[in-house]
């Protein structure tokens, strides 16, 4: 084959527009030892399609066929989705009706079982109940003493703090130094501020 009829039969074969028996020509000349220079590539696919055996052509009713099971699988998709969506409904109305028959169970009729009928009998409890809830205040307002008294602790200290610095900024005045601690002091640490 010439160079010239190969480069014409290959664009030809990339167009599209050969037939089988050009196509096999192509198969054949590239299946062999001789192949022009510059035309490797050809070989190689040419020679991966030679070692590849013929396509059978699909029998008469292989269209329908997968047409037919594309529609089967549409139609079994769609009663799974219906189910999926009846039994989610079905769920959510069966939990609703637990609630509220449970509800309706509990609260049927029932006398409330914290009364008195006897007056004198609900009084009795009453004081029962103040007394208990005035002993658990009075033994919680014993638990603060000790905080009352640290209070008091705190302001005597404080107090005997501010006379040390008095004592201190009165030297500081006689020896010549002028400071103002007391009044710095008396106003950020003042009773006040403690309460």
């Amino acid at each position: 084959m010439t160079e010239n009829s190969l480069k014409e039969l290959l664009d030809k074969y990339y167009r599209g527009e050969t037939s089988p028996d050009e196509e096999l020509e192509l198969k054949k000349y590239f299946s062999g030892k001789d192949v022009l220079p510059g035309y490797e590539a050809e070989k190689e696919i040419f020679s991966h399609y030679s070692g590849q055996e013929k396509i059978p052509v699909p029998s008469s009713g292989f269209e329908m066929r997968i047409i037919n099971a594309v529609e089967q699988l549409e139609k079994t998709k769609f009663k799974s989705d219906f189910r999926r969506k009846y039994i989610t409904v079905f769920s959510a109305a069966a939990g609703i009706l637990i609630i509220a028959a449970t509800w309706f169970f509990l609260n049927r009729n029932r006398e409330p079982s914290d009364t008195f009928t006897d007056p004198a009998l609900a009084y009795a409890e009453t004081m029962r109940i103040l007394n208990e809830v005035s002993n658990k205040l009075n033994s919680g307002t014993e638990a603060l003493k000790p905080v009352v008294h640290l209070t008091g602790t705190i302001r005597d200290g404080m107090r005997s703090v501010d006379r040390s610095l008095s004592s201190i900024t009165a030297g500081l005045r006689k020896a010549g130094l002028s400071g103002n601690f007391n009044e710095v002091f008396n106003n950020q640490y003042t009773d006040k501020n403690i309460k």
